[in-house]
């Protein structure tokens, strides 16, 4: 009986092996196959990605050496391909190049596609704009800068001060002096931006009659990216200010 149970078993796992074998190593072979596939991608992908900041490198190595034009080229062909937050970086540094070297125009030319491109992440397509801006704000009428930074100029954004600032001014521009000097002084108050902004905005918002906020010496201590330069304009915001 054992050995009719054995030889009953045998028989059982051969058609078994028989039925499913073939499908169950071309599974495994196709799993194998895929394997060996990411693999190579994987490689591929981080060697592609070593090589293009290695070049990044060497043209912003060039831009400190005042090799400008060789950088914008170097940058120029790293825009072409890549992912879309290298290929979008690469394009902000063409453009500040060209801010850089005083092309204006071409500057905002290269600003303005990166503002537009959906593909771009936010946070660039929004500096861009902020670039933009303060490069065209003397030929701009106050109704375009408030409709392109009034979106961005919030509190929480990274660039609040800078794209606050700008609107505040097109406020000013526009005979709006209320909301102007609001802005002056949310921007004055918010701790989150830079004292060298907070310093010039307080000034503007006293000058209009609204309250920026003090300046505090644990505040300027504790801001180590504020400018040496900007703690006397502090002292004078404050000797402007009404009693």
């Amino acid at each position: 009986m054992r050995e009719v149970d054995e030889a009953l078993r045998e028989e059982q796992l051969v058609a078994a092996f028989r039925r499913y074998g073939k499908p169950v190593g071309a599974a495994l072979v196709a799993g194998l196959l895929a394997l060996a596939g990411y693999l190579y991608w994987d490689n591929s992908v981080k060697s592609e990605a070593a090589v293009r900041s290695e070049k990044a490198m060497i043209a912003l190595d060039k831009v400190q050496a005042g090799q400008l034009d060789a950088a914008a080229k170097d940058f120029e062909a790293l825009a072409k391909d890549g992912p879309d937050a290298m290929r979008t970086l690469a394009a902000m540094n063409v453009a500040a190049i060209f801010a850089e070297q005083g092309k204006a125009d071409e500057a905002v030319k290269r600003f303005a596609v990166i503002s537009a491109d959906p593909k771009a992440p936010k946070i660039y397509r929004e500096l861009a704009t902020v670039r933009e801006v303060t490069l065209r704000y003397d030929t701009m009428k106050p109704d375009e800068v408030v409709a392109k930074l009034k979106p961005i100029a919030v509190p929480g954004n990274a660039f609040f001060g800078t794209a606050g600032e700008l609107l505040a001014m097109a406020y000013l521009d526009s005979g709006k002096p209320d909301q102007a000097g609001a802005l002056f002084a949310q921007i004055g108050q918010d701790k989150n931006v830079p004292q060298s902004v907070r310093v010039r905005v307080r000034q503007i918002a006293s000058g209009l009659g609204y309250d920026g906020g003090v300046d505090l010496p644990s505040e300027e201590a504790s801001d180590p990216a504020a400018p040496a330069g900007d703690q006397p304009a502090a002292a004078t915001a404050q000797q402007n200010k009404p009693a």
